[in-house]
């Protein structure tokens, strides 16, 4: 299950909006092996397509660096479909690379409504997990490990 707070979300939504016509994409970091989106990195899309995005190699590798400075992974991958639903085609499960990762797609094909779906692709399966919003982690339905021990 993705959890993820409401402005993430709304990040993506709206960098999504603003690039249709053409496919918006980014990524949301976290700390190491939190599992828990924090930094929203709006990303150019380096095809300037409608139907296709690729990060710009030196855009990623200088986010990469400064994740790595900051401890952080690549938690969610996002971008959007402009004319689809929001599900993986064969070019976004071929270039899935980050097993850990959400893939969250957004589908701005409706100028009224999105549809935000999320995935885990590995080794090239598919799977649509479930996402929770929420407004802040700290009242994220998370499990009784995240509840501070009463004296």
């Amino acid at each position: 299950m993705l959890v993820i707070r409401r402005d993430l979300v709304d990040a993506m939504v709206a960098h999504a909006r603003r690039d249709h016509p053409d496919e918006a994409c980014g990524i949301i970091a976290g700390p190491e092996g939190s599992d828990r989106p924090e930094r929203f990195i709006a990303m150019d899309n380096a095809e300037r397509s409608p139907t296709f995005y690729r990060f710009d190699s030196m855009e990623q590798l200088r986010v990469h660096r400064e994740m790595s400075a900051n401890d952080e992974e690549t938690i969610v991958v996002y971008h959007s479909h402009t004319a689809t639903e929001a599900y993986p085609s064969r070019t976004d499960v071929s270039y899935a690379s980050e097993p850990q990762a959400h893939y969250v797609l957004i589908s701005t094909r409706d100028p009224e409504t999105h549809e935000l779906r999320s995935y885990r692709i590995v080794d090239g399966v598919v799977t649509e997990e479930p996402v929770e919003v929420v407004e802040s982690y700290m009242f994220a339905h998370t499990g009784a490990d995240d509840t501070p021990d009463c004296p």
